[in-house]
């Protein structure tokens, strides 16, 4: 049964883990995720939880602790942001490539420099191809059901990789929001124990892991990595659909919203999806026949799905709260980019916002839209690239900013 609670989206996170019972959980604190582990600590000491908390010194040190607990066999979690992944960077690979079922909660924010420690996705999306699996939240509801869920899909024995739960930091991390949790013997239940079919410390099954792999082998392996991503395309629907009957929540890789007769569409994750679809309603309200779709999912990236979804639209414009320099478009754009190439009919527009915090508001996500409208008015695109919410050089002119060149 569940209870209705208010919690910020870290309360939300730390409650799903002290829930799902890890053995081991190795932390150490980065703005802003501090306040999650703060938290799931509180449950150790208290105990609420038997999970044996490691300190270490440093991020790299925090997933280095966590492979080996989940090589010997534990249920293992850590947790970071931004600067602390990056840190993480060489070991959070050898976890995707050992098939190490970890579970770590990601609070989105901004890749210095310049410092900065507010919200974007450069964090994640600079791990996109490592091999973890990616969910995208909304809300602290979706960062609890998503933390959740994310043991199920990394445990399955046709799965074994590791699964990141994101969502962005400050907006979700620390707003209070009212949202529904579960009670511990149901989630005890869904989640299950987690029983290995492998381990270090299995003497009945000696394994070696993590070898050297020379050119004969290693090949191999990668193709393995990317048969296991294939498999979570068709587990990840499976937990959702067992989640949403338990819960009356969720979606599995993506959600639509408004989109049987639009024409022009939004795609979005995190945070501003909320934000567009306020926008959406009220361009409804104004005789707009638009859309938008909320991807939940990044890795493995449900192409499909999303071009069925869209499969009406005329004009697609794809927000990305990260960048890709030197290249036209973000990652969520070069990838929808790539899944329509054989959709030359689908006009697609690149939007940059949100970058180390930037606030995007109705009325941003509003402009947009009329954007989309008058390309669908001229049939075509013209340009890939374009900001949301960038200040002009003008409105600052008093300001030398040295890291910008001349024209």
């Amino acid at each position: 049964m569940s209870q209705r609670v208010a919690m910020t989206g870290n309360e939300a996170a730390a409650n799903a883990l002290r829930q799902a019972n890890p053995d081991i959980a190795a932390v150490y604190p980065i703005t802003p995720q501090t306040e999650l582990m703060h938290k799931f600590s509180s449950f150790v000491a208290d105990g609420k939880v038997k999970t044996e908390v490691i300190l270490v010194e440093s991020e790299h040190s925090a997933m280095s602790a966590t492979i080996g607990a989940s090589a010997s066999g534990a249920r293992a979690i850590t947790a970071t942001a931004a600067n602390g992944l990056a840190l993480m960077w060489e070991v959070v690979y050898i976890a995707a490539s050992m098939r190490l079922p970890i579970v770590m909660p990601v609070v989105n924010r901004a890749l210095s420099g310049p410092i900065n420690i507010h919200c974007d996705h450069s964090d994640t999306m600079g791990c996109r191809d490592s091999g973890w699996i990616q969910l995208f939240s909304e809300n602290a509801q979706e960062a609890y059901d998503n933390v959740l869920q994310a043991f199920r899909i990394a445990e399955h024995p046709d799965v074994l990789l590791p699964t990141m739960a994101t969502y962005d930091g400050f907006i979700i991390s620390h707003t209070t929001e009212t949202l529904e949790v579960l009670a511990d013997e149901e989630v005890a239940k869904f989640v299950g124990e987690y029983k290995p079919e492998y381990g270090l410390l299995d003497p009945a099954k000696p394994i070696t892991m993590g070898p050297l792999a020379l050119p004969g082998f290693y090949y191999e392996q990668k193709r393995m990595q990317v048969e296991a991503m294939d498999n979570a395309r068709e587990v990840i629907p499976q937990v959702a659909e067992e989640y949403r009957k338990l819960t009356g929540r969720g979606v599995a890789f993506l959600e639509e919203y408004l989109m049987d007769d639009a024409e022009v569409a939004i795609l979005t994750l995190g945070s501003s999806a909320g934000t567009a679809k306020e926008a959406t309603d009220e361009m409804r309200k104004e005789g707009a026949k638009v859309g938008m779709v909320k991807l939940r999912c990044f890795r493995p990236f449900p192409a499909q799905e999303i071009l069925d979804a869209v499969k009406g639209v005329k004009v697609l414009g794809i927000m990305d709260r990260s960048i890709s320099f030197g290249l036209e478009g973000g990652p969520v754009f070069n990838e929808i980019r790539s899944a329509a190439f054989d959709r030359p009919e689908l006009l697609l527009k690149g939007y940059i916002y949100g970058l180390g915090g930037r606030d995007v508001n109705v009325g941003d996500v509003k402009g947009v839209f009329e954007d989309l409208m008058r390309v669908k008015e001229a049939g075509k695109v013209d340009s890939i690239m374009n900001y949301v919410g960038l200040r002009e050089e003008e409105t600052y002119p008093e300001q030398e900013l040295v890291c910008v060149p001349k024209k």
